[in-house]
């Protein structure tokens, strides 16, 4: 049939039957941003004195109207099966959304040894995510720890000496292999893997897009960190957006608890939705007021920064 006929023919068995006649051209909508508002349970515990609970971050997270939180893996009180269910029961029926496991390993060494065990726990924590129901694990790159106090390294701007006898060319290979050790259980979970920029070949957007790019699996993605480049953030946020899978948001009220930046939310959110980015940005309160109070004010300038 002529396609003129077809479309006559159409037209006229949509007007005998009540249904609307097939369009010539479909006209799709243009997508909108759909960001939503997450809070870090690192906002409320800065690794000093007793850890908050998880569930009183998801009871302040519904109470403020966010749509997720941010779960620091060390800040979990247990890996017991029935612990990761409680969490995940209690964030559902208060309508809050596990949005990233964050966790701590570094894949930047020569001991073969060394980098099996950091494997071996990003594996676990996939696992545990899994059973969270989160579908989100922050990586590091991990660092040469030839400065070994956390402290003098950000006293340093997070730049350290490359481990004698041996070159960064070196740190991207042992990173890359650590990466795709972790990939095929990553995609038997469902859980995206999302490489931070934190300090080490991650310091730079040019290392993380190396890694990301070497990697080259639809199971890497890159977390933006907004507060871990120090100089020329924007230039370097942008650079990263287009990968982004989550976003974690700095806020310093009280000062830094290393540092203080003064960041421009409103640029940020600029940067994020030009490259159409629709996923969570998770807050990230690092200042030494009252965490309740810090998160409450972040929250505001996010909210303001998102209209």
């Amino acid at each position: 049939m002529e396609r003129r006929d077809f479309l006559q023919s159409s037209l006229l068995t949509g007007l005998a039957t009540g249904m609307p006649p097939i369009q010539d051209k479909i006209v799709v909508p243009k997508l909108q941003s759909k960001i939503k508002l997450s809070v870090s349970s690192y906002s409320y515990w800065h690794f000093k004195g007793d850890k908050f609970p998880i569930e009183k971050v998801i009871d302040d997270a519904a109470a403020l109207g966010l749509e997720g939180i941010d779960v620091l893996h060390r800040q979990m009180e247990s890996e017991d099966n029935a612990y990761l269910q409680k969490i995940k029961k209690h964030a559902f029926l208060n309508g809050i959304a596990l949005t990233c496991l964050s966790i701590h390993q570094g894949f930047v060494t020569p001991d073969k040894e060394e980098l099996k065990k950091h494997v071996d726990h990003t594996i676990h924590c996939i696992e545990l995510a899994y059973k969270m129901g989160i579908p989100c694990l922050r990586l590091n790159t991990g660092r040469w720890n030839t400065i070994k106090s956390f402290d003098d390294l950000m006293k340093n701007r997070g730049i350290e000496p490359i481990l004698p006898g041996y070159t960064e060319d070196d740190g991207y290979k042992w990173c890359v292999e650590g990466i795709q050790r972790c990939l095929a259980k990553a995609e038997e979970c469902g859980v995206l893997l999302a490489l931070e920029n934190h300090w080490g070949l991650g310091s730079t957007p040019e290392g993380m897009l190396r890694i990301h790019d070497t990697v080259n699996s639809p199971w890497l993605g890159l977390l933006m960190d907004t507060g871990n480049f120090l100089e020329d953030p924007y230039d370097k946020l942008e650079k990263i957006a287009t990968k982004a899978s989550f976003v974690q948001a700095k806020t310093y009220y009280g000062g830094g608890e290393w540092y203080s930046l003064e960041l421009d939310y409103k640029r940020i959110i600029a940067i994020l939705k030009k490259v159409n980015y629709q996923g969570y940005i998770s807050i990230e309160f690092e200042g030494k007021e009252n965490a309740y109070s810090g998160v409450r004010k972040s929250v505001e300038v996010l909210r303001k920064a998102l209209a």
